[in-house]
């Protein structure tokens, strides 16, 4: 990813969940170093949730059978354009989601 100049993506929303682990356990050193790998080092963008992404998001949520998080995911990358999202969900993998060029398990031989 580092080598082709690739940028990692995600929707704000995993910032969230990420968050709530450490701030769980009362790990604070954690959640700031979270927060600052996300929102500070350059080496993510984090997507926003849109009026145009709740849109898409309604869309998935009506057309498959995805969970909520996993819609909010889908629809972050998709209101984007994501050439590729990666998961470890096998379900998630079978879907063909506009705006989304390949959906691929984590494992994939991409090169």
């Amino acid at each position: 990813m580092q080598r082709r100049a690739d940028v990692l993506c995600t929707s704000v929303f995993t910032l969230g969940e990420v968050l709530t682990g450490p701030r769980k356990y009362g790990r604070p050193a954690d959640v700031d170093r979270a927060r600052q790998f996300f929102m500070n080092s350059g080496r993510v963008e984090l997507l926003p949730f849109t009026a145009q992404t709740a849109d898409r998001y309604s869309s998935i949520r009506s057309d498959t059978r995805v969970e909520p998080a996993d819609a909010i995911h889908l629809a972050s990358a998709s209101e984007f354009g994501v050439e590729l999202f990666l998961t470890h969900d096998k379900k998630l993998q079978k879907l063909s989601i506009p705006g989304i060029h390949f959906i691929a398990g984590l494992d994939a031989k991409l090169l």
